[in-house]
């Protein structure tokens, strides 16, 4: 009876409210953007719309570790992808402003992808090896002008909620521009909205936030990255509940 409750309220509550607050975020965003307010309009927005997000779906959430992040440091951000509301829980809940890596195809959503593009987001685009280049490019932009960058090294949502082998695109970031990398281990997405599935599951959410790699000294070849994304993904693993690892 209770998960039929949940799912009228999902259709008739959390829906219609959610697509309104999307709708307002998107156009404050590119509004506030266009208008030279990018610093506070290309993060606050998102982190409130993020936070009602959770909170409307009635999802608790409990984050572990914040103290870890110092301010006015630029980091690389990496942590595993088990589901849609993965960007929801780091967006609302890491407390420090952040630059997107994304999919390409998120540009196409009407409204969303036009506040992503004014906010300075990064659209990867994997069509060929000069297309994927061009946007790691516009990624080490974003982290020279003193931003963080958030993103998935798996590259997609997880089918199972155990994690896939990490592509090494973000630890070259990090190495180019000599950052520290913060793995992020986020559990219960999964359960929340996992691929495939269009009806919301009440569940607990969780983002632990591990201590920075710096891979100052470390070996940054082709053989040394991979290694870099195995010891952060490992670092991750730490974190996962039993059923994720």
């Amino acid at each position: 009876m209770q998960r039929l409750f949940y799912i009228l309220y999902t259709w008739i509550i959390f829906v219609p409210i959610f697509l309104v607050l999307t709708l307002l975020t998107a156009l404050t965003t590119i509004v506030g953007c266009l208008l030279g307010g990018e610093r506070i309009f290309s993060y606050y927005p998102g982190m409130i719309w993020s936070r009602l997000t959770c909170y409307l779906a009635l999802c608790p959430v409990k984050v572990r570790g914040r103290e870890k992040i110092k301010r006015g440091q630029s980091y690389i951000f990496a942590a595993n992808h088990q589901g849609a509301f993965d960007i929801f829980l780091i967006y609302g809940f890491l407390g420090v402003p952040i630059k997107w890596v994304m999919k390409a195809g998120i540009g196409k959503i009407p409204f969303v992808g036009a506040a992503c593009r004014a906010a300075g987001f990064v659209f990867v685009d994997h069509s060929t090896s000069k297309a994927a280049a061009r946007s790691l490019g516009e990624a080490e932009k974003c982290l020279r002008r003193g931003a963080s960058i958030a993103i998935f090294p798996e590259g997609s949502r997880s089918e199972t909620g155990k994690m896939r082998r990490f592509k090494k695109g973000a630890f070259q970031m990090a190495a180019d521009q000599h950052l520290p990398i913060v793995p992020i281990t986020l559990n219960g997405p999964f359960y929340v909205l996992p691929i495939g599935s269009l009806n919301l599951h009440r569940h607990k959410m969780e983002m632990v936030i591990h201590d920075p790699i710096s891979i100052e000294g470390m070996d940054v070849s082709h053989k040394g990255l991979q290694q870099i994304a195995e010891q952060t993904q490992a670092v991750i693993a730490q974190g996962l509940w039993d059923e994720f690892k």
